[in-house]
């Protein structure tokens, strides 16, 4: 059983990142849950999937992740990936993209929203421990990744964190099995770039 949650806020596409995952895992023949609790979505605010996965053939009889038991964590924006953070299995693995999306409440705040704070903290409460063995932590220049594609591709960022989350090889799914899910799941205009997406991001982590 693999178990990824996948956060970030309304508009970024975790929901089509969760679809495109589990996609690819049904062509394989695994059997998948998934679910969404999508809140103020619309507004900017949190949107989080689950994908369960029954990748050594096992049923899959609930959709939700509970907490402590996720593989994999991938968190579109960071904030989200601290809100998350709780999922997380002793050993797994977050993915989480390092430009944060200042919420409506960031202007009415005393202190500011600085992501490389987050990134930080992040960093230092995935450390080791004596009782919990460090998760892997994978920080996405996703500036970076948009700067070498063009502006455009800021839109096919849930593309490019699946990528990278694949190409660290703890889900056991290719980048051209999430190619192929892609191509079924996302409308015909969208298919060119984010397979170009998905190829320079897996390039770049894997």
């Amino acid at each position: 059983m693999i178990n990824v949650l996948l956060a970030g806020v309304g508009g970024q596409g975790t929901v089509l990142a969760a679809k495109v995952l589990a996609s690819a895992a049904q062509a394989r023949g695994w059997q998948v849950r998934t679910a969404e609790t999508i809140g103020m979505a619309q507004r900017g605010g949190n949107v989080t999937s689950h994908v369960r996965m029954g990748s050594e053939g096992e049923e899959v009889f609930s959709s939700l992740i509970t907490p402590g038991t996720a593989d994999m964590v991938i968190a579109l924006e960071p904030g989200e990936a601290a809100r998350a953070l709780p999922y997380l299995a002793p050993g797994g693995v977050l993915v989480c993209s390092i430009t944060a999306i200042q919420p409506v409440t960031a202007a009415l705040a005393s202190q500011p929203y600085r992501a490389d704070d987050v990134v930080a903290a992040l960093a230092t409460a995935l450390q080791e421990t004596e009782n919990r063995p460090a998760p892997l932590f994978v920080p996405v220049d996703d500036e970076a990744l948009v700067r070498e594609l063009g502006a455009g591709s800021r839109k096919s960022l849930n593309m490019m964190l699946l990528a990278v989350a694949v190409a660290q090889g703890r889900i056991p799914l290719t980048v051209a099995e999430l190619k192929s899910a892609v191509q079924a799941c996302v409308k015909p205009q969208f298919v060119a770039m984010n397979l170009e997406a998905i190829d320079r991001a897996a390039e770049a982590y894997g």
